[in-house]
């Protein structure tokens, strides 16, 4: 399967603005990419690339006073394949776990652990182990939350997704991080571009998706609480502890984004026609 991806984000500055931004495909995909997602700014500045410390590729700018475009788009080849997860896969005892995996048992910004794992305890305690006690807790986050785009904040942490029993696909992966790591299981936060491919509408409005890794069975594995059914064309672009660490944009100034534009496609080949777009808002 061929997949066309991208996005448009327009920002109106007061004043010249430094900018962060986390929004090219992740590395692990560079093998797929047929045409790729370089970055482009209208009008043109200096853009400076680096990796952070979980390994995301970030540029930064500043961006002049006045209208900013960033935008792209590129072109890859995808399994057509939904990501599979065996249910027996084993959870792993904390003292055999890798290094690199502790962080991800511990509470960050919008996952607070100290405050859910009561609650944690109550609802998983005497259930299933590993991958299963995982997708027990997708069960859960997804039939607790109601989505809901309208009432989307940035401030909702999964203590708050807990309560409010709302939110949005970020909202459904924080509490269901938060959830794992209290029962010492490894969990970290991604987010990327997840079309419709493969899903019977009505299809909703096109947007970058968040989603989680747990670490059972000696790998990181995908879960989607939110969907909570396999699906296709996921494409990943960052990875960290919660939303805070990879967020698309970071603004250091006053700013209005103007217009936020994302697509996802399926193509028959590289030529074909440009793809589908529509106007969304960051969840």
């Amino acid at each position: 399967m061929r997949l066309s991806v991208g996005y448009e984000l327009i920002y109106d500055l007061p004043q010249p603005t430094p900018m962060m931004l986390m929004l090219n495909i992740h590395f692990s995909r560079a093998a797929d990419i047929v045409d790729a997602d370089h970055l482009t700014v209208d009008p043109a500045v200096p853009v400076a690339t680096y990796r952070d410390t979980f390994g995301n590729w970030c540029s930064r700018l500043v961006a002049p006073a006045g209208r900013m475009r960033i935008h792209t788009s590129a072109i890859l080849d995808d399994s057509g394949e939904p990501n599979r997860v065996d249910l027996s896969d084993p959870q792993h005892p904390v003292e055999e776990l890798p290094d690199e995996c502790l962080m991800f048992l511990l509470g960050s910004r919008y996952c607070e652990t100290d405050r859910l794992s009561d609650t944690a305890w109550s609802l998983f305690g005497n259930g299933p182990v590993g991958a299963a006690r995982v997708q027990a807790i997708c069960d859960y986050v997804h039939n607790h939350i109601v989505f809901n785009y309208d009432n989307a904040r940035s401030t909702r942490t999964a203590w708050d997704a807990l309560n409010e029993g709302q939110g949005v696909c970020r909202d459904y992966a924080h509490l269901a991080i938060a959830l794992c790591r209290c029962m010492n299981i490894p969990a970290r936060y991604c987010t990327g571009y997840l079309g419709d491919m493969g899903t019977a509408p009505p299809h909703g409005v096109p947007d970058f998706a968040a989603w989680f890794e747990a670490y059972v069975g000696g790998r990181w594995q995908v879960f989607d609480p939110r969907n909570n059914v396999p699906r296709i064309g996921r494409v990943l672009i960052a990875r960290g502890r919660d939303a805070a660490d990879v967020a698309i944009s970071n603004t250091f100034g006053p700013n209005t984004l103007a217009r936020f534009t994302v697509w996802t496609d399926e193509i028959a080949d590289a030529a074909a026609a440009p793809p589908r777009t529509a106007s969304g808002r960051p969840t």
